[in-house]
């Protein structure tokens, strides 16, 4: 194929190729050829370009098939207006003769066929350039069309509509004959020729104005005509055309009218009487209809009406939504007037009317849905309004008048209920639409539209009382507000109307109506509700029998009523059951006999009565098992149970019944078996096995029943069908934007479409997805599909024996039957049996035995071969089952055989399309082909039969099967892959595009192909690559292809292609081509199209962008979409259709879409989106609130927000017009993504003066912090919105904004961060959320908004928090104010949830006032001891901090009993369900009892940070309880939530402050430990967080402390939950804290034996101090029993977390107790500071232990200690210590120096284990001194650790003492100044040890080799500033041994150090030129020789006088000081290098 990529054809290349290769070589060569002209050079072009032009004219003869010829002309067109054009002329003439010729043959049609489509291009693309020559050719072409064929039909019209197009004005000339030509093929046979010529009259209109001015009506009448007959397709083009002519006619300008006088302007309203006449009269015409009209009949067929309905929406679409909203009145009169009165004979049968309603409430739908924004459907709503008024005065007037003739009355009456039912369901959709928007309509007085609904629930026609209460039921979905008063309304009116029919029914209705709207309102409705409703509903039923006027309607209201109650759900139902119950136990008669004896009695009514009931009490029982499927317990099942059987009696009798009474009892008796099958369908088919066989008899009766003559296979088969199947049929099943009336004429002529008056009982069911109203069938349908449900449960239970029976009567009854009737049992007999299979196959049931296969063999093939296509998808469907449920390879390998022979033999298209359909699904549920041999043979078949180009069908269902076949065979078929791919090519480039079924077939089999291909289309071999290449060229065909359907393929497998091989796949042309269909008339192309960008933008988000925007630049003219992606780009434009596209799937996917784009590209592009979020939520919003508020602000953005200001008032510049709210409410959620995105890409995002910085450099570089003025004002829009979804989004990214930028600094003014400005925008945005008529989830959002601001610390001046502050206390004294003055609205759990977000909010503000407090009060501690000022800046920190804790501590005596009470609720929702019934019966605090479960969760959101509130407050009181009522600090009378709940009557007797703290204690204790043990793995971080620090603030108060300290179970309880919670908690954080709360209960403990200890000191006396008994763990045995020891415990979490971060402590792990030396390693930040928490609790557990049991653990402490000291004594620069080693240090002076050691019963114990200790670090010394990893320093210190803080017997063994001394003497000869420094140090402190036992040996063994190293300094000066403190710290030491040196030996030692000191003294000269380490040590020595001398005169006089040179050099040094020493010793001294800090640190665990 790559030979095919050059400007000239390879004909080398081509003449070696097969025939079918050389057709795929040209298209690959054409396509090539296609991308190459464009860019090629002029000059190359003019030199290739005759022999170019040859070659492609050349190719016109050869029989070019249709997509070939479109390239070889566009091509040609191409070359000659880039080329020459001199030669274009005889090109023309050429093809003229092409079409002339006489050769009629089929081999010549297609260079024919070339020829027409080449003049095409030409003129299209060179247009005037041809001169004059067009009229021949037009002529020549017009000719050709007489004797034509429809192939050559279709593409003439299709030539001339580009002839139109490149001649414009010109062809004038030639108008009228095309217009001739046109017209004839408008109406013509072939559907795909009726769209071609629809599409040339398109073009034909732009110039033709003879189209919309004189023959205006004839071109109307035509597509009338056109219309008739139509498909889908052609209902598309043809009412472009007419919505087009009309639009044209209506917007004519007067200048081109005054220019042609022949040019008539119409009306408006003479276009909609038009329009109005094909949808009234079809296409007669007006003579002939007159005829009709006296017959009486009705003319007018289903597609006219349709395709006119299609016309209106194209028309007023064309017209645009301004044009709307300034004609809509005229628009609805009209569009009403269609199903008025006025017209009876539109509506004269059911079936009509509801026909015409539909089309009515599709357009209404589709123009005022679609084309107008929220404001612009307010006023249509209105001006709805006034049309219900206006319709109700009539008939108020017919109704109180008299004394006319009732009959006119009823007519009128009857007339207008059409008009009311269309209205009432468009202005439902349209509050529904509006969602909460709608709130200000409502508020309307002057238009009434709840009043207007509701008088209308009075009409007499059933069909308007319904579509009333389904607008009431829209009207509470968007204004969830207004359910509960609708529902009190419509309950009053009930009980107060009882005794009107029309009443009782309107008004139930409309209450079911409501209570199904529950559902979908999160807030519910009040529980009380449900029981006024339940006791109306049982009145209405004891009463029916008292007036036989409205008896039915009183049973069928009172059914309804407590069917729609099931509907709330099992929560609210469960409290109804029992009445429920009863209700239905009375509704059936107790026995047979009963039933027999109520036959006898009644007359017709009482039956009607009676079955009206029944069927009512079988739907309420249906919907209460579909809903309360929780509350079907065995013993409720069983109370259901007792009335089925008497059910099941009375269906078998009611064919009697209706013999007796007539046909009155026709419907009821039908709907009484509807309801009764549903149920029997939901109930477990055993509860009523004994009646199947009674059952079955009467399904199979249904079946076959003579009197049924609806065929209804469209309702009962698609479900049966595969999915994949349907697609066969697909013009008819495919889900359309037009599905609402396309539906229609899927049915026979003679059934209506589904409406809402057939069942009223499904007006509280939810819609099906796709339709606004619920569309029940008619009866006889529905009876018929609950039979088929029912058939397939019971007779997949039945026994084997019986389903033979069943069978053979089935069968028997297809035979008897005859003609029509013959095909509808068949089709009922068929769906039952396939329904059947289903639920056998789900069961995993088994079909019988060999007689049972037999019969349904029969039946299946029977149907196989039926002429309805639906039903052989169903058969095909059914063969499949069938072998999945026999599983017998030799039945599944005889079923293909019966095919194989059928298909060999039969020439019929109804065999060979069923059998070929078989053979694809038959392995379907066998988990796919596993035999070669069957796949061969099913391969050759289908090869076979899909190049039958003698019948599409037969094609179509054959390449449909193969793709089927292709997908179950997988990687067997892959030897069949190449022959398969070049059949499906060379198909794709033969069969017309007229048959668009084969192309999607064919696409089908592609996608197939590629999916078995797989990954391996990446590949680079030869084979692949060519595999490949014939993909894309399939895909570049199918693109090609007219239909959108192909189209849809192409795209979805392209994005196979690019899945499997994306370097393959042409990104830049794939986009343009998404682009160009992104806005596509055709639903399933809008979907592949967003199902392939979804994929496309997951990788390459970035390219695919820009892809597009470059494809819209570079675009020509013809490619103007509705969406403007050069202005806002593709996700601007996505945008734009999210907020147009109604259907659902669609628009999840563009939400996908841009959310994979907004995650890959927003923070490149950052400035882009969030201009696209604000343009989206500013271009509804109301500007002047905006204004005002940012008025406050100084920023630096001034000017630019003007601009913004300025530039979105003017209306034409804004890229979104009115979006919708949902569409605002997704913008806002981008907003906060956008703003999660950035925090992971980056500080600058969060960090002004860094973004700025960065700006600068790189003004491309883009922050977010640079646009918080944008967020916010976002934020602000969205949070004052009138849409409550919206308002939650808009708080919800307040939210985010203000925590995320809370801490950011605002560099202009220190001290202050930059949200600080925007205060009065937060406070304006919260303030409406507390108005008092906001639902509670917007306060409760905004609560959390108010507490996140407060507590963020952003505003630190009181007076600006007040104002929000106050709106908390606003919410709080509601809090207070109790149950009462809850609103009324919602369900009690809303209030809830209200309450507790506002104690939540409190609690969190609480928290931070505290914790503030805390941290100054500790810096201030800090400050104090660094220095005394208290300056400015503090004065004010704290201020602040006190203030807000100020603010709080108002209303925390309040505040600390609402959150005692809510802990006490949440710790009473918390209990197992097995305590329930300990629950208090009326409820909480803040809980009704009823509405528990939906309060639930608003606990769970809560509780912690109440808990941890309450425990600081607990913690700041010290646990004594404040009574603000007596003003004194008692402990007299408890506020515990108990006390909240009952009122002081019931109140127990006062329990006392003990008792009041315990009950507190036990609560908090009881509620953490219980989340603690087993947080739910999505328990939020926060809430464990919370609940660890409420714990730790608890113990910090005595009391608690006390508590748990002297329960010693509750303590090991408590750490063995902590234990857990280390386990599987990875968080630092929490495993810190945790540590932190084991401290405390360690401490806990240690004070329990403190003061066990101290009392028993007390009292025994010291007398008997002998005998006193041990306190402590390990008592006097040292054992400690796990699970009860505290010890045991505390270890156990501490070995946990060390092991945890140091894996070699665990001897397991190292492989021997022994330890090796690893490698020492320095833990991560948290490593370390969790290490050293838990090093801390290990030396605090002796205290714990009494004397033995102190023993048993300090191996253990000790092991883990040096443990940790020798895995982390690392090597610092500068000496510096780990942080863990520091710990360690310290962790083992405190157990060194552990009383323990000198206890008499544990001492010798500890001293063994203590030497052993030392022994252990000694051992830490490499012996080879090979590893220098470990810091010397560090193991020293350890050393002087245990020699300073044991006691003397420990260290002073001689052994040990002279392996200590070695490691010291070591140390002191190292090469490292910070060794030897340390070593001195050390040193130091040993010699001045104060027991001489421990310190003379050190200084016996070290000093004389200290002496020696300093007095080689003499000679060696110090070279920097470490040597320099070596020396210094040498001389400290000598310093020392000097002072503590006995009288006798001092002399020599002063002797020894004065000669050393003083020669490092220098002489005035050489000061000057010393180093600064000289000078240094000069200056220290001479300080230390001053101080000697005159300590010890004798000896210094004696040196000085021995030696006279040094007494020369002092007194020269003294002199050369003498003016300096003052000045210079203090400052040398400060500034030496951290030497005194330094010391400090180090020698601080001494």
């Amino acid at each position: 194929m790559e030979l095919a990529h050059s400007l000239l054809l390879n004909e080398e290349a081509y003449n070696q190729l097969g025939e079918f290769q050389k057709a795929e070589f040209i298209f690959e060569w054409l396509r090539f050829l296609e991308k190459l002209l464009p860019v090629t050079s002029r000059a190359d072009v003019r030199e290739k370009q005759k022999k170019l032009a040859e070659q492609l004219i050349s190719l016109l003869n050869s029989s070019p098939g249709p997509p070939t010829r479109r390239l070889i002309a566009k091509n040609l067109a191409t070359l000659y207006s880039i080329g020459d054009t001199f030669s274009v002329y005889q090109t023309v003439d050429k093809c003229n003769e092409l079409i002339r010729s006489k050769d009629d043959s089929p081999s010549y049609l297609p260079t024919k066929l070339a020829a027409v489509v080449c003049l095409g291009y030409l003129y299209k693309k060179l247009g005037r350039i041809l001169g004059n020559s067009f009229t021949d050719t037009i002529g020549n072409v017009l000719k050709a069309v007489k004797n034509a064929e429809s192939q050559g039909r279709y593409e003439i019209m299709l030539s001339l509509q580009n002839i139109l197009n490149g001649l414009g004005a010109a062809a004038t000339p030639c108008h009228r004959d095309i217009y001739k030509a046109a017209r004839s093929c408008l109406t013509d046979r072939s559907m795909a020729v009726r769209c071609a010529a629809a599409k040339c009259l398109l073009e034909l209109q732009k110039e033709a104005v003879f189209m919309w001015s004189t023959d205006l009506d004839s071109v109307a009448t035509l597509c009338f005509k056109s219309f008739d007959g139509s498909n889908y397709n052609v209902r598309i083009a043809v009412s472009k055309l007419l919505g087009a002519v009309l639009a044209r006619a209506v917007t004519c300008k007067q200048a081109t009218a005054s220019a042609r006088q022949n040019v008539r302007k119409i009306s408006l309203d003479e276009a909609m009487e038009l329009l109005g006449t094909g949808f009234l009269r079809g296409s007669s015409g007006f003579l002939r209809a007159g005829g009709d009209l006296l017959k009486g009949i009705s003319s007018v067929s289903r597609d006219i009406r349709v395709g006119v309905t299609q016309a209106y929406v194209v028309f007023v679409s064309t017209l645009g939504g301004q044009w709307l909203e300034r004609n809509f009145s005229a628009l609805l009169s009209h569009i009403l007037d269609l199903v008025s009165q006025s017209h009876p004979k539109a509506i004269q049968t059911q079936m009509d009317a509801i026909c015409c309603r539909r089309c009515v409430s599709f357009i209404l739908r589709a123009t005022v849905g679609g084309l107008l924004g929220e404001k612009a459907q307010i006023a249509a709503a209105k001006e709805i309004c006034q049309a219900i008024w206006k319709l109700k005065k009539v008939v108020d007037v017919v109704m109180s008048d008299g004394n006319l003739e009732t009959r006119i009355g009823t007519t009128d009456v009857t007339a207008s209920q059409h008009v009311l039912v269309c209205v009432l369901h468009e202005l439902g959709s349209l509050i529904h639409g509006l969602g909460t928007t709608a709130a200000p309509l409502l508020q309307d007085s002057s238009t009434g539209v709840l009043d207007a609904v509701i008088s209308v629930i009075l009409h007499p026609s059933i069909s308007v009382r319904l579509a009333a209460a389904w607008c009431l039921r829209c009207i509470a979905v968007a204004l969830p507000s207004y359910v509960s008063p609708l529902l009190d309304r419509c309950i009053e009116r009930l009980s107060a109307l009882k005794s009107s029919p029309e009443a009782v029914t309107g008004y139930s209705f409309a209450v079911a109506a409501l209570l199904g709207a529950v559902k979908h309102c999160p807030l519910g409705i009040p529980h009380g509700k449900g029981k006024v409703i339940m006791t109306v509903a049982e009145d209405l039923l004891c009463s029916a029998s008292q007036n036989s006027r409205i008896s039915i309607q009183r049973t069928q209201a009172g059914w309804l009523l407590v069917a729609s109650l099931m509907t709330l759900g099992p929560a609210v139902v469960q409290h109804y059951l029992p009445r429920m119950l009863l209700l239905w136990k009375c509704v059936f008669p107790l026995s047979p006999k009963d039933l027999e004896t109520e036959r006898s009695r009644g007359d017709a009514f009482t039956w009607q009565v009676t079955l009206e009931g029944r069927a009512g009490a079988l739907c309420a029982i249906k919907t209460f098992v579909s809903y309360c499927g929780g509350l079907l317990t065995d013993e409720v099942i069983q109370r259901l149970l007792p009335p089925l059987p008497c059910a099941v009696d009375l269906l078998t009798r009611l064919p009697l019944i209706h013999k007796m009474y007539g046909n009155a009892l026709k419907t009821p008796a039908m709907t009484y078996r509807h309801r009764l099958y549903e149920l029997l369908a939901l109930l477990p088919p055993k509860t009523y096995e004994e009646r199947f066989c009674a059952i079955l008899q009467e399904l199979v009766a249904d079946f076959t029943a003579t009197d049924n003559q609806m065929a209804a296979s469209t309702f009962l088969l698609p479900p049966l069908c595969h999915q994949d199947d349907l697609l066969l049929l697909s013009p008819f099943l495919q889900e359309t934007d037009h599905r609402f009336i396309e539906e229609q004429l899927l049915l026979g002529s003679n059934i209506a479409g589904g409406s809402l008056e057939y069942d009223p009982y499904s007006v509280y069911e939810k819609a099906a997805e796709g339709d606004s109203v619920p569309k029940p069938l008619p009866p006889a349908l529905s009876v018929i599909s609950a039979a088929v449900r029912l058939f397939g449960v019971i007779f997949s239970h039945v026994a084997e024996s019986q389903r033979l029976q069943v069978l053979d009567k089935l069968l028997m009854s297809i035979k008897q039957s005859k003609g029509a009737r013959q095909q509808m049992v068949q089709l009922n007999i068929v769906s039952a049996f396939s329904s059947f299979l289903k639920h056998l196959a789900n069961c995993k049931g088994s079909l019988g035995p060999e007689e049972v296969r037999r019969p349904a063999l029969t039946l299946v093939m029977g149907a196989l071969e039926s002429n309805n296509p639906l039903l052989r998808c169903a058969a095909a469907e059914s063969l499949a089952r069938l072998a999945q449920v026999v599983a017998d390879s030799a039945f599944t390998a005889g079923l293909a055989q019966v095919s194989f022979d059928k298909l060999k033999s039969a020439r019929d298209v109804v065999s060979r399309t069923g059998h070929s359909l078989a053979l694809g699904s038959l392995y379907r549920y066998l988990g796919g082909i596993g035999s070669t041999q069957h796949l061969n043979a099913c391969v050759g078949i289908l090869y076979t039969l899909s190049q039958d180009n003698t019948s599409p069908d037969v094609q179509t269902w054959a390449l449909h099967s193969l793709s089927l076949i292709i997908d179950s065979a997988g990687p067997l078929y892959h030897v069949h892959v190449e022959p398969t791919l070049s059949l499906v090519v060379m198909l794709l480039l033969t069969v017309p595009p007229a048959y668009a079924e084969v192309h999607q077939s064919l696409g089908r089999c592609l996608n197939a192909l590629i999916a078995t291909l797989g990954p391996e289309l990446q590949g680079s071999k030869t084979a692949v690559s060519a595999l490949r290449t014939s993909c894309l060229l399939g895909c570049a065909v199918m693109q090609d292809n007219p239909d959108c359907l192909v189209q849809a393929q192409a795209i979805s497998c392209l994005q196979q292609l690019h899945m499997f091989a994306p370097r393959h796949v042409n990104l830049s042309s794939l986009v343009s081509c998404l682009c160009m269909n992104l806005c596509s008339s055709y639903l399933l192309l809008r979907r592949a199209v967003l199902a392939c960008l979804r994929q496309l933008v997951q990788r390459e988000a970035a390219e695919v962008s820009e892809h597009a925007v470059t494809f819209v630049k570079d675009c020509r003219e013809d490619f103007t979409p509705d969406i403007n992606i050069r202005e806002v780009g593709l996700e601007g434009a996505l945008l734009s259709l999210l907020d147009k596209e109604l259907d659902q799937r669609l628009c999840q996917d563009i939400k996908e879409t841009l959310s994979h784009m907004l995650t890959s590209v927003a923070v490149e592009k950052l400035s882009f989106w969030l201009k696209l979020c604000k343009d989206v939520l500013a271009a509804s919003a109301d500007f002047t609130s905006v204004a005002s508020v940012d008025t406050t602000q100084e920023e630096e953005g001034a000017k630019e927000d003007d601009d913004v200001l300025t530039s979105e008032s003017d209306e034409r510049s804004h890229p979104f017009t009115n979006p919708k709210w949902s569409t605002r409410v997704f913008a806002a959620e981008c907003v906060c993504k956008i703003i999660s995105h950035c925090e992971n890409a980056g500080r600058a995002h969060f960090d002004i003066t860094l973004a700025q910085e960065r700006k600068q450099r790189d003004s491309r570089d883009d922050f977010l912090v640079l646009h918080l003025a944008d967020l916010i004002r976002m934020a602000f829009m969205a949070a004052t919105d009138h849409s409550d979804q919206l308002r939650l989004s808009g708080l919800q990214t307040l939210l985010v904004v203000v925590r995320r930028f809370a801490s950011v600094p605002e560099p202009e003014f220190p001290g202050h961060v930059i949200l600080e400005q925007y205060q009065a925008n937060v406070g304006a945005a919260l303030r409406p959320a507390f108005a008092p008529e906001t639902p509670p989830d917007v306060t409760a959002k905004a609560c959390q908004v108010c507490s996140a601001w407060i507590a963020s610390g952003v505003v630190s001046d009181l007076n600006d928090l007040r104002r929000v502050h106050q709106l908390l206390i606003s919410s709080l004294t509601k809090v207070q104010a109790g149950k009462e003055a809850q609103s009324q609205l919602y369900n009690e759990s809303a209030s809830t949830m209200e309450i507790l977000a506002v104690l939540k909010a409190w609690a969190e503000v609480y928290i931070v006032a505290v914790e503030r407090e805390k941290k100054q009060s500790d810096e201030h501690k800090q400050t104090l001891t660094v220095t005394n000022s208290t300056d400015e800046s503090y004065r004010d920190l704290t201020s602040s901090a006190d203030g807000l804790l100020d603010l709080v501590q108002a209303d925390l005596g309040t505040l600390s009993k609402l959150w005692l009470a809510a802990l006490q609720d949440f710790a009473l929702l918390t209990l197992p369900s097995e305590y329930a019934s300990q629950l208090p019966v009326e409820g909480g605090a803040f809980y009704t009892a009823e509405t528990i479960e939906n309060a639930r969760p608003h606990y769970h959101n809560s509780w912690a940070l109440i808990l941890y509130a309450t425990a600081l407050w607990l913690t700041s009181t010290g646990f004594l309880m404040v009574d603000p009522d007596e003003g004194v600090t008692n402990l007299s009378r408890p506020v515990t939530p108990t006390t909240m709940c009952q009122d002081s009557s019931s109140r127990a007797a006062v329990k006392s402050p003990e008792d009041v703290n315990t009950d507190i204690f036990h609560l908090i204790l009881g509620i953490s430990v219980e989340f603690l043990c087993s947080p739910r793995s999505d328990a939020a971080m926060e809430n464990i967080t919370a609940c660890l620090h409420a714990l730790q603030a608890f113990l910090d108060v005595p009391w608690p402390r006390s508590k748990i300290g002297g329960d010693q179970e509750l303590g090991v309880e408590l750490l063995n939950v902590l234990h857990r919670l280390i386990l599987t908690r990875e968080s630092p954080d929490i495993q810190l804290a945790t540590l932190e709360v084991v401290r405390q209960i360690l401490f806990a403990a240690q004070e329990h034996v403190r003061e066990k200890r101290r009392s028993a000191e007390v009292d025994d006396g010291a007398a008997e101090k002998e005998t006193l008994p041990e306190f402590g763990e390990g008592k006097d045995t040292g054992g400690l029993v796990p699970g009860k020891s505290l010890v045991f415990a505390t270890l156990e979490l501490c070995v946990c977390i060390l092991v945890r971060q140091l894996p070699q402590l665990n001897p397991k792990v190292t492989g021997s107790p022994a330890i090796k030396a690893g490698k020492p390693q320095l833990l991560s930040e948290s490593g370390s500071r969790l290490v050293s928490a838990a090093l801390v609790i290990l030396s605090d557990i002796p205290s714990v232990c009494s004397p033995e049991g102190s023993v048993s653990v300090l191996p253990t402490i000790l092991y883990l200690i040096i443990g940790v000291l020798r895995e982390t004594a690392v090597k610092l620069p500068d000496g510096q210590l780990p942080l863990t080693v520091a710990a360690s240090l310290q962790a083992l002076k405190g157990i060194l120096s552990s009383p323990m050691a000198r206890a008499e019963k544990s001492r010798t114990a500890w001293t063994e284990l203590l030497r052993s200790a030392l022994v252990t670090v000694l051992d830490c010394w490499d012996p080879d001194g090979a590893q220098q990893e470990l810091d010397e320093v560090n193991l020293l210190t350890a050393l002087t650790v245990f020699i300073l803080s044991t006691s003397p017997e420990v260290t002073t063994i001689e052994c040990l003492q002279k392996r200590c001394i070695e490691k010291f003497k070591i140390a002191l000869d190292s090469k490292d100044p910070v060794v030897q420094l340390k070593c001195y140090q050390l040193l130091l402190s040993i010699f001045q040890y104060p027991k001489r036992a421990i310190s003379y040996p050190y200084i016996h063994s070290l000093a004389p080799s200290i002496m020696r190293k300093l007095q080689e300094t003499e000679k060696t000066k110090p070279e920097n500033s470490a040597e320099l403190q070596v020396i210094q710290e040498g001389i400290k030491v000598v310093a020392a041994l000097i002072a503590i040196a006995e009288e006798e030996h001092r002399a020599y030692l002063v002797a020894c150090l004065l000669p050393l000191l003083i020669s490092f003294l220098l002489d005035e000269n050489s000061l000057g030129s010393a180093t600064n380490s000289a000078r240094n040590l000069h200056e220290f020595a001479l300080q230390n020789v001053m101080q000697i001398g005159p300590q010890y005169s004798s000896v210094f006089k004696k040196v000085m006088a021995s030696s006279p040179t040094m007494k020369a050099r002092l007194e020269s040094a003294i002199k050369g000081n003498q003016e300096s020493i003052k000045v210079k010793t203090t400052p040398k001294h400060a500034k030496n290098p951290g030497k005194s800090s330094s010391i400090q640190l180090k020698t601080n665990f001494l």
